[in-house]
């Protein structure tokens, strides 16, 4: 038998056609959190930019411009909401299956941290950075994933990060977070999978984002990438055809200092 390697607009074997790669995400209705600035703002580009019709979600959503892709049929429109918090979550995607019907990807990005010692830390600072980094994927994938396993489709992409892979001081409750985050998105790929339904977790290194540059303002920001190529990867993991999924993909500066 001969293997016969198909470009995404062929048919395939049954007389089907396959979508393009760059047509998989026209039409398409996602959700990013955290899309006021850094990789939530260039990955809610990135699908727009594909025709998708992006849901920008931010606790401040008057940082998410209103926009809508010159080249394409894609928009970014803004939201409010606290991933940390159960009402607003439930609130958020309710307001957004009510205008659009439905959700077909959900990116999990919103994420803090707080840099301290174990004792430094105080307890308030440990229990914020897990509801938002862990308890906010954890809402959000619970409450997008009935309508997803009802369709058979839809894909959940959580922004993880190297500190889910090894640790560095001051940093215990990010590490906990990420750690927790990559844990789980394996588990709901697990349980996501044999519905039809994508879960993938994006290992990101080090970005110039205000993540970093904010707090570390003397970091050397040769040794981080783009945030763009991040959201690159993210919409190339979104574009697989619908047999094939990526539950883990890591994307790292040439000189990233947090992963050998």
């Amino acid at each position: 038998m001969t293997n016969t390697l198909l470009r995404p607009d062929q048919p395939a074997p049954d007389g089907t056609a396959q979508l393009s790669s760059d047509k998989v995400l026209r039409g398409q209705v996602a959700v990013v959190t955290g899309a006021g600035s850094g990789l939530g703002a260039a990955v809610s580009d990135a699908l727009a930019a594909a025709g998708a019709t992006v849901i920008g979600a931010d606790l401040r959503p008057e940082q998410v411009a209103p926009r809508r892709d010159a080249a394409g049929d894609g928009s970014v429109e803004p939201i409010a909401l606290d991933v940390s918090s159960e009402g607003s979550a439930r609130d958020a995607i309710s307001l957004v299956l009510d205008r659009y019907g439905r959700i077909d990807v959900l990116v999990n990005n919103a994420g803090i941290d707080r840099t301290a010692s174990v004792e430094e830390l105080e307890v308030d600072e440990w229990d914020r950075v897990l509801r938002v980094n862990l308890r906010g994927p954890f809402l959000l994938s619970k409450l997008v994933m009935p309508g997803m396993r009802e369709a058979r489709r839809g894909h959940v992409v959580n922004i993880v990060s190297t500190a889910a892979k090894r640790a560095w001081p001051n940093a215990a409750a990010y590490h906990a977070s990420k750690w927790g985050l990559l844990g789980f998105t394996h588990a709901l790929h697990t349980e996501a999978r044999p519905h039809g339904v994508k879960v993938t977790a994006v290992v990101a290194g080090g970005m110039r984002t205000p993540f970093l540059l904010d707090r570390f303002p003397d970091i050397d920001v040769d040794t981080l990438q783009d945030p763009r190529n991040v959201a690159a990867t993210v919409r190339f993991v979104l574009t697989q055809p619908p047999e094939t999924v990526i539950p883990e993909v890591m994307v790292l500066p040439m000189r990233e200092t947090s992963w050998p």
